[in-house]
């Protein structure tokens, strides 16, 4: 058995369509620890979906929202979190984080981001659909390096069931 002592905290990090809220939920269950999701925690308390945010008060303001709640999150003890993909633009985030817990970076290519992006919306042309997978390219390529710094373990998640995923990451936390 893992010692949850020695976790403290597991935050997972990545790019949309990586899997973190799903993986988080079962890992949290699995290890038998509190589930956070810093966008959802955003949106029930400021009672807005975070489009709505961005909208209003910017991505600026919105990063402004993330800062704080991921700071007050990652300040629990035996919590897996699920992060935004952009969280670590925010040199303040990546200390909180790096710090704080055990940092898992899920990693998904962007095809398969594409794909599990798509799935939340019924229909898309094909030059959205093509708009949409460079944005997501483009948005990953600035963000591996950030990822990197701060991840202490890596897993990748194409093709693979949740399940799988959760006992991959078991496994490698059990090797530390």
């Amino acid at each position: 058995m893992i010692s949850l002592y020695r976790l403290k905290n597991i935050f997972l990090i990545g790019p949309m369509g990586a899997g973190k809220s799903t993986i988080g939920r079962l890992l949290a269950e699995t290890l038998g620890l509190e589930f956070f999701d810093s966008d959802q925690e955003i949106e029930k308390r400021s009672g807005v979906d975070i489009a709505w945010i961005v909208d209003l008060e910017g991505e600026d303001g919105f990063r402004d929202r993330e800062k704080r709640v991921v700071d007050e999150l990652t300040q629990k003890s035996g919590i897996v979190l699920s992060t935004g993909g952009g969280v670590v633009l925010s040199n303040d985030n990546r200390k909180y984080l790096g710090s704080r817990g055990t940092v898992i970076h899920l990693m998904t290519t962007t095809e398969e981001q594409q794909k599990r992006t798509m799935r939340t919306r019924k229909t898309l042309s094909s030059q959205d659909a093509a708009e949409i997978r460079a944005k997501l390219a483009s948005f990953d390529r600035d963000l591996e390096t950030l990822y990197d710094e701060i991840a202490h373990i890596r897993v990748h998640t194409d093709g693979c069931a949740v399940k799988t995923v959760v006992g991959s990451i078991l496994d490698e936390l059990k090797a530390r």
